[in-house]
């Protein structure tokens, strides 16, 4: 299978008239075909027609056929076979272990929201009986369930070609929540978007479910994504990129007659504490592992560490430079893309010009056009605390080391900080108690507490939180990554006295779909 530089409308493959896109080959700098005529506002429109439709139809599937589209689709990702990973080298530079990794991911949380919506949960039905005899006033029969929200537009992302593009966690979780999904394939890799939207739509054709259940559309610049969002038919957007692009978005979203939610992740720093007794018994450890996790895809994940918050001492700059020797011997990676790359040369050269700020080390330079040169700078805590500019992420393997005089300055530091993805403790038995004094505080500015890991590596589970206050995600109560992430896409709706022929079969007597309910407050299987 070859991309053909169309966009997937439903069950047709259509060439649109827009600007042109084309994959660059960030390792060597080569254009790739085919090319992608970006798509419009007519291409929206019809696609977005087309989820309408198919709304009616999908939000009613039943449990077996929604979770068999959703291992459908991992089947016929699969069956692409090589030329998916060879495509996704070719557009991104990553090495094959990698992709092969991510493609299994891909699949793996296709079939992770498979058995969530088999299982039920999700539909949250809660059943309080009538109560015709209770005084002072009787209770009517109330029922509730979850309902899908309706069309999503799903963003892919850069940085993960597969498992956060057309098929990855907004996708998978908006399908199983019953929403038809039109998706704006990432203009950096549209060949692997398309390859990977041609099995989605093969499985749609599979399960002989309505077309419009899906689309996958390109172009170029902001104005097809801002005409999606806008679309009245659009009920919800799943985005991960950049905080910029989030952000206008959002402003499209809440700007609409009818404004909708928009699940956005967007900026993270990651911050890493490194308590006293850690560095001291285990510094030049922590050094090792934690530039390992730094340098990890050239730095290109959203939970990359980017800041390391510690006490000025002897055990502090030890560590530092550990750090900053093993930062030397880094080895050179390709980034993504030419703009990736161009936004981290300059973030990198806003630190290094800082007059706050002193450059611990760089990586050696590479030999390719879009090669990450490490980074590692540092500052004290009151420069840190003087200046919001510190706290702005770079993309890519570049972190700052913030030196505390006392720890009221380090939790001085934790307060101070925006909203974050992940927050890690670095810490011993014998730190408990600072840990103690910072967790309530990490509690409120991140969405996964870490202790003696790294942030990077998002287990893709029940339990997981991948989300974070702003600016971190737009939402805080939200997650985009494990099987809490379809309650983005649901909302509920009570049924007050319905005749039992009207009632969804979620929430008929004698409980013919099986699953978990509440009934007059108590947990039934």
């Amino acid at each position: 299978m070859q991309p053909s530089g169309h966009q997937l409308i439903g069950q047709q493959t259509v060439v649109a008239n827009g600007a042109s896109i084309h994959a660059i080959d960030p390792s060597t700098g080569e254009t790739l075909i085919p090319t992608y005529a970006g798509g419009g506002k007519t291409e929206v429109d019809q696609a977005c027609a087309l989820a309408e439709e198919a709304f009616a139809t999908y939000r009613e599937s039943s449990l077996e056929e929604r979770a068999a589209f959703l291992e459908t689709i991992a089947s016929e990702i699969e069956t692409i076979g090589d030329a998916l990973i060879e495509r996704g080298m070719a557009e991104t530079g990553l090495p094959r272990a990698r992709l092969e990794g991510e493609r299994g991911r891909t699949c793996g949380q296709l079939r992770l929201f498979a058995s969530v919506v088999r299982a039920g949960e999700w539909l949250d039905v809660r059943l309080d009986p009538a109560l015709p005899e209770r005084q002072p006033l009787p209770r009517v029969d109330l029922r509730q369930r979850h309902v899908p929200l309706g069309p999503v537009a799903v963003f892919g992302a850069s940085n993960f070609p597969l498992a956060f593009s057309v098929a990855g966690g907004d996708t998978a979780s908006s399908l199983a929540a019953g929403c038809p999904v039109v998706v704006k394939g990432h203009s950096a890799h549209p060949g692997t978007s398309e390859l990977v939207g041609r099995a989605v739509q093969a499985a749609v054709a599979k399960c002989e479910l309505p077309e419009g259940v899906f689309s996958l559309l390109f172009g170029s610049g902001n104005d097809i994504g801002q005409a999606l969002v806008a679309d009245p038919r659009i009920q919800a957007v799943g985005f991960t990129g950049s905080r910029r692009g989030g952000q206008a978005l959002m402003a499209t979203a809440q700007a609409r007659p009818q404004p909708i939610p928009v699940y956005a992740e967007m900026s993270s720093i990651n911050p890493v504490f490194l308590l006293p007794e850690a560095l001291k018994h285990r510094g030049g450890d922590i050094a090792e592992s934690f530039v390992a996790s730094l340098t990890m895809g050239a730095g290109q994940f959203c939970t990359n560490p980017g800041l390391l918050i510690g006490l000025a001492g002897p055990e502090l700059e030890a560590f530092v430079d550990a750090a900053g020797e093993a930062v030397k011997a880094s080895a050179t990676q390709t980034m993504l893309t030419p703009g990736i790359h161009a936004t981290y040369q300059d973030g990198v050269g806003a630190l290094a010009g800082h007059d706050k700020v002193r450059q611990i080390a760089r990586g050696p330079a590479g030999d390719g056009p879009y090669q990450c040169q490490a980074a590692l700078f540092a500052t004290t805590a009151a420069d840190f605390l003087a200046d919001d500019a510190l706290q702005a992420e770079v993309f890519g393997a570049s972190a700052l080391v913030v030196e505390c005089a006392n720890p009221e300055e380090m939790q001085a530091v934790a307060t101070q900080l925006d909203g974050q993805l992940t927050a890690t403790l670095q810490m011993d038995d014998s730190d408990l108690e600072a840990a103690k004094a910072l967790l309530p505080v990490l509690e409120r500015q991140a969405g996964r507490v870490l202790a003696n890991g790294w942030p990077t590596g998002v287990e893709v589970c029940h339990a997981m939180v991948h989300g974070g206050p702003f600016p971190a995600t737009s939402d805080s109560r939200t997650t985009s990554v494990g099987s809490a992430a379809i309650q983005r896409f649901l909302r509920p709706v009570c049924y007050q006295n319905l005749p039992a022929g009207l009632l969804p079969d979620a929430l008929k007597d004698g409980n013919p779909l099986g699953v978990s309910r509440l009934v007059d407050g108590k947990r039934e299987a």
